[in-house]
């Protein structure tokens, strides 16, 4: 991977020429004036963090890609790349659902940075987030099961990464039908949550507090038909999650919606899902939940 590949792949994200135009100007304008500085770039990563969780797929788009326009003229040294390597895997999730491609390319080009960065929890932590997120998406398994192989493999240590590639493999497994596997998974992502919780006041995408965790393990629980297990998580998830998230809360909706199909009652489940989403602002549904929505649909 070079810069002039990553802004490549930026500029090409951009629907239309004068959004193109709009962001090689700012790309420019920032380099006449010198860019951001590493520490700047590491506040951007957390301002980053904590807005994907309740903005828009659309609204962090436009910012990601107005910003990485200017970070590939600056990628030189590990920590950059790191900077680079975090902020592709969040691009890559403002893609639809049905462009499994270009969402899989970007997850790729993500690990191919955090490489550069030669830091190995980088490394775990980039391809642990592809993995859950394709994975609890239900989307491109095999890619979802090479990240997280790769991740596992890389280091041993329990991580945030590392919990993140266990509960992405998880989930493949249970989608693949491999109950027992996924079960497995499951419990070993909860022994290595134990060790590197985030606290429970964090709300970052690079975060995993408990009421996340219980969020992973619903739906997993869910896909499994483990009923009272998974109640159990969303009881849990729901207790403990902030009211400033509601897009969460909606996760949790169509979990149960999920369950409720598979139990037999399709229609009631498809309705409680459609109504979970209706209600929440359409600025806050992500394409998560419009993935999850069709997966209640073919139960």
């Amino acid at each position: 991977m070079n810069r002039r590949a990553f802004l490549t792949n930026v500029a090409a994200t951009a629907i239309a020429p004068a959004a193109t135009a709009d962001l090689l100007a700012h790309g420019f304008g920032a380099a006449l004036k010198g860019g951001p500085s590493v520490e700047d770039w590491q506040q951007r990563l957390h301002v980053y963090g904590r807005d994907y969780m309740s903005a828009g797929a659309q609204e962090i788009q436009r910012r990601l890609a107005a910003d990485m326009v200017v970070l590939q003229q600056q990628i030189e040294g590990p920590r950059m790349w790191e900077v680079a390597a975090r902020l592709a895997v969040l691009f890559a999730k403002t893609f639809p659902g049905t462009d499994a491609a270009r969402t899989t390319h970007w997850y790729g080009m993500a690990a191919a940075a955090a490489d550069r960065s030669e830091d190995p929890a980088a490394r775990v932590w980039v391809r642990g987030r592809a993995a859950i997120a394709l994975g609890y998406e239900g989307a491109s398994l095999a890619v979802a099961e090479r990240f997280a192989d790769q991740a596992l493999a890389i280091d041993s240590r329990p991580s945030l990464g590392r919990l993140n590639a266990l509960m992405g493999k998880a989930h493949a497994a249970a989608i693949r039908g491999d109950r027992r596997a996924a079960l497995m998974l499951n419990d070993d992502g909860w022994r290595t949550f134990e060790r590197v919780a985030s606290p429970a006041g964090e709300q970052s995408d690079y975060a995993v507090p408990e009421w996340r965790m219980n969020v992973f393990s619903s739906l997993l629980l869910a896909r499994l038909g483990e009923e009272k297990r998974a109640e159990h998580a969303q009881d849990q998830a729901r207790a403990l999650l902030p009211p400033t998230l509601p897009r969460f809360a909606t996760h949790l909706d169509l979990h149960h919606g999920l369950m409720l199909a598979q139990s037999g009652d399709r229609t009631g489940g498809v309705a409680h899902a459609r109504t979970a989403l209706e209600q929440l602002p359409a600025e806050k549904q992500s394409l998560t939940l419009r993935l999850l929505l069709a997966e209640v649909e073919a139960a």
